[in-house]
Formats: C-alpha cells, sequence, structure tokens
C-alpha cells in the first residue's frame, strides 16, 4: 500500500523559488522526494528541468562581500555582512562600515565586533548581520588578491605561489593574478583541481546521470556515457580546468604554463576563496 504525502504550499513555494520550475512539477517532485526539497531538486534535474538548479542554494539575502588586504599583499579576507535591504547594501555608510571591519577581521581574525554591529544597527534602523568571513595568509613565496564583482554581490580572494620572490614582484605575474580572480568570479568554480571536489557533490552528479542515462544500454556503454558525463562536471566545476573567460581556447591551466613560461619560474594556483551574497553556506 503507498503512503500520501502530504504536501503543503509552502513547500510547493519554496521549490518553485529554488528552481523556477511550473507549481504542478514541483508538487509532484516533492511527493516522488517525500517532501524533501533537496531531493526534490535532484529530481528535477534527472528530469531534465533546464532550470531546476536555477536558484538552488539562493537564500533571500541582501548585503555585499567586502575584502581587505594587508600591506605586502601576503594576506587578506572576504566578509559577508547582510542587511535587509539593497537599498541599505549600496549606501555609502554601508559600505564604508563593511570595508572598516574587513581590514579589522584581517588584521586579527579574532577581534569581537559585536558592540559595532549592534551600534550600526541602532544607527541605520536594519538587522544587519556579520553572516562569515574567511581569510588566507601566504606561505613562501606568493600574494594574495582580492575582486569584488557586481558592487559586492561577488568577492574573490586569490593565492597564486611562484619559485621565486622576485617573480612575484612582476608586473606580468601580477597581472595573471588578477585575470583568475576576475575569472573566478565570473565562472564560479567549486575547486581548483578535481580530486578537491567533494565526494558528496561528485557522489550526486553521478546519480543524476545514472538516472538520465537509458537504461536500455549494455553496462559498459551506460558506464561510459556516465563518465563523459562527469568529464564534463569536473571541467565545468574545476578551476584547472575550466576554460578562460578571456580566451576560450585555453584552459586556466594552460593559461598559467604559459605565464609560468614566459616569466622563467613555475606558477601555482594554490587556494581561492568566493562569496556570493546571500548563497547556501557548506561544510
Amino acid at each position: 500500500m503507498t503512503t500520501q504525502v502530504n504536501i503543503d504550499a509552502k513547500q510547493v513555494a519554496a521549490l518553485r523559488e529554488k528552481t523556477g520550475v511550473g507549481m504542478l512539477d514541483c508538487r509532484k517532485a516533492l511527493v516522488e522526494a517525500n517532501g524533501d526539497i533537496e531531493a526534490a531538486i535532484d529530481i528535477l534535474r534527472a528530469k531534465g528541468s533546464a532550470s531546476a538548479a536555477k536558484k538552488a542554494g539562493r537564500a533571500a539575502n541582501e548585503g555585499v562581500i567586502a575584502q581587505a588586504i594587508l600591506p605586502g599583499a601576503r594576506t587578506g579576507i572576504l566578509v559577508e555582512v547582510n542587511s535587509e535591504t539593497d537599498f541599505v547594501a549600496k549606501n555609502e555608510d554601508f559600505l564604508a562600515l563593511t570595508a572598516g571591519w574587513a581590514k579589522t577581521l584581517c588584521e586579527n581574525p579574532a577581534t569581537e565586533l559585536e558592540t559595532a554591529r549592534v551600534e550600526a544597527v541602532t544607527k541605520i534602523g536594519e538587522n544587519i548581520q556579520i553572516r562569515r568571513h574567511a581569510r588566507i595568509e601566504v606561505t613562501g613565496n606568493g600574494l594574495v588578491a582580492a575582486y569584488i564583482h557586481l558592487g559586492g554581490k561577488i568577492g574573490v580572494l586569490l593565492e597564486v605561489g611562484a619559485g621565486k620572490q622576485e617573480t612575484v614582484e612582476r608586473d606580468e605575474f601580477k597581472q595573471l593574478v588578477r585575470d583568475i580572480t576576475l575569472h573566478i568570479a565570473a565562472a564560479s568554480p567549486v575547486s581548483i583541481r578535481r580530486e578537491e571536489v567533494s565526494p558528496v557533490l561528485a557522489a550526486r552528479e553521478r546519480a543524476i546521470y545514472e538516472e538520465q542515462t537509458p537504461k536500455d544500454k549494455p553496462a559498459p556503454v551506460i558506464e561510459k556515457i556516465i563518465e563523459g558525463k562527469m568529464a564534463k562536471f569536473f571541467a565545468g566545476a574545476c578551476l584547472l580546468e575550466q576554460a578562460f573567460v578571456k580566451n576560450p581556447d585555453q584552459t586556466i591551466t594552460q593559461l598559467v604554463a604559459e605565464k609560468a613560461k614566459a616569466l622563467g619560474d613555475t606558477v601555482e594556483v594554490r587556494k581561492f576563496i568566493r562569496f556570493q551574497v546571500g548563497e547556501e553556506i557548506t561544510a
């Protein structure tokens, strides 16, 4: 006997907000997923709903991503500060406040800012939250750079190393780092290389491809199709495998190798952080 799952309008609305899919399809997916919204998103994707992941993971928060780089470009930070409205997020006083908080936390990430936050709430008249911050400190030869995109909605922090410190000080190296930060903002990679992709994320993608693959083919053919889809997933998700946004005929790996050869040194993309206002925070 099949158990009837009760799906209410709020669940349907929440799934529609995350996916952009029609009400009827959302309700069917929720029934199939026993009311689990994340599982319903996977079901919609597996069934080929083009917009199923369109809004997945986005929260209805306003605010900005602020950044700070300490002198010497060896330590940097990104900070997400949320407000209730975009009007406040664009206010010059709010932007100056968040920039100051970023500098303070970059100098000392253990600094207590709760008093300052409460004062800001009182002054501005909206709920303001310091949602998260992440800091990079360079080890060895290298530098850290930041880029803020879309008026503060996206922020990137990047560490790139080199074999020799004199390489780090060259304009060509600094331009390479800047180009990669711009690329990360636009291309939204999830990791630098495929072995760093979360096993949970990779397994989730594979399960979707397995569901999409026709079952009337021999097992080796099915596996080859799935592996092909996974290769495309990694190419889109891993920074070094992505096509460079300024030159799609060249991957980031090829770009770095080309610049390293011109600089006569080794160059390594070591670490990056990408924040987007309101996105879901994953472990």
